[in-house]
């Protein structure tokens, strides 16, 4: 695999890191602003809308110039963004720098999923996505804990500052090991938004929303879950993350490489996996050890559809795959946000901490469902002999590997 592969990993370990590390500074951040706990949870919230809104805005941005200038001034947003946030006097400022780092994160991927794929043989894409993907899953397994325990010992200021350093880096990497990529010619908007009109690229990001928002169903109250039902000490959560953060690695990996040998059948097996694991968590929750290797197949499952649910996207979206590519992202966080309400609304109906867990099965068996749709429309349209609807014919650029 390419050098600029690290590059771009690099860039997704420092977006990573920052996204979640939050989660577990949320007390010190309130404290420091004298605000309360719920209002520190808008810097988790704007985020997420920052991602979903900033994806397709950044994206239309940069059709301008060439990918690789595109990564690199998507790194300086991102390290201005953590800076604003490291040197904030005040939470709104606190909260503006968020926002500004989080415009980074979707065109980052979606772009970079482009990037990556074009660096590689056809039939080594998915394998170069998940790759790139796998600087956002080592973060959940070591830069949330370290930023976590950096911000808890020395201040999160430092915390967000070691980000926006890790940002520089990445942006030195890409501007040292990403080649010259020219904007393919013949594209524009219009091709790009054209794409959207691709029924099979709709259903990946329908895909993406379900199956995603089904993982984090359960873990975003993996806390109150494994304190008041499994019975795990307080202390314990942090390390019950890094499992669901292991879990994510190993996921992404090797949905990345059986993507590339059998993206359907790897869709299928991952997501009807996930809808039963998600399903019997409500047991295991019951019991430790049950619980602990459950967090650790929800996170595997979950991001084994990462890979392929991206190279499908770029796939149907030929010619034009840039915005679609950063849609999906927003998708990723459009599921995290659809899933975290649901899971709150069953907790407060009184039906318990493992409801969630519910929700999630629900959510994921049905992106199963969806990938069957996928499929046999597929096959409708190549025994009809005719191109799915919005395909576009925008002739792709040769790319040196060099």
């Amino acid at each position: 695999m390419p050098l600029a592969l690290l590059a771009l990993a690099i860039g997704a370990f420092g977006i990573g890191t920052t996204e979640f590390v939050i989660m577990g500074l949320l007390p010190e951040v309130a404290d420091d602003f004298g605000v309360s706990i719920p209002t520190a949870g808008y810097l988790v919230t704007g985020y997420a809308l920052g991602v979903m809104f900033g994806a397709p805005l950044m994206t239309v941005l940069g059709t301008k110039i060439s990918r690789k200038r595109m990564l690199m001034l998507l790194m300086g947003l991102f390290v201005v963004g953590n800076l604003l946030s490291a040197l904030a006097p005040s939470f709104g400022l606190m909260l503006t720098g968020r926002v500004v780092a989080s415009l980074a994160h979707g065109a980052f991927f979606g772009i970079g999923s482009v990037v990556a794929a074009d660096l590689v043989a056809p039939d080594r894409r998915a394998g170069a996505i998940s790759l790139m993907f796998t600087g956002l899953t080592v973060a959940n397994v070591v830069g949330v804990p370290l930023g976590t325990l950096v911000g808890q010992s020395l201040g999160w200021r430092v915390t967000f500052g070691i980000v926006a350093a890790l940002g520089v880096v990445g942006l030195l990497g890409v501007a040292k090991l990403v080649p010259d990529m020219p904007k393919p010619e013949g594209v524009r908007l219009r091709h790009e938004l054209a794409a959207l009109k691709n029924v099979q690229v709709l259903l990946a990001m329908a895909m993406t929303v379900l199956g995603f928002g089904g993982v984090f169903a359960a873990i975003t109250y993996i806390a109150p879950m494994m304190t008041h039902v499994a019975g795990f000490a307080d202390g314990s959560v942090t390390w019950l993350l890094v499992l669901f953060g292991l879990g994510m690695v190993g996921g992404n990996l090797v949905g990345g490489k059986y993507a590339d040998r059998a993206l359907m059948p790897m869709l299928y097996v991952s997501l009807g996996a996930l809808a039963v694991v998600l399903a019997l968590f409500t047991l295991t929750a019951h019991n430790k050890i049950a619980a602990a290797v459950t967090i650790a197949l929800v996170g595997a499952l979950g991001f084994a559809t990462v890979p392929p649910l991206q190279k499908r996207v770029l796939d149907h979206a030929h010619g034009a795959p840039t915005l679609a590519s950063a849609l999906n992202i927003g998708a990723f966080n459009l599921g995290n946000a659809l899933s975290a309400w649901l899971g709150g609304l069953v907790i407060a109906a009184g039906l318990g901490y493992t409801a969630p867990n519910w929700v999630g099965a629900v959510l994921a068996a049905a992106a199963l469902a969806l990938a069957v749709l996928s499929a046999g429309l597929e096959r409708r349209e190549r025994a009809a002999g005719t191109p799915p609807a919005g395909t576009v014919t925008a002739e792709r650029p040769t790319v040196a590997t060099h």
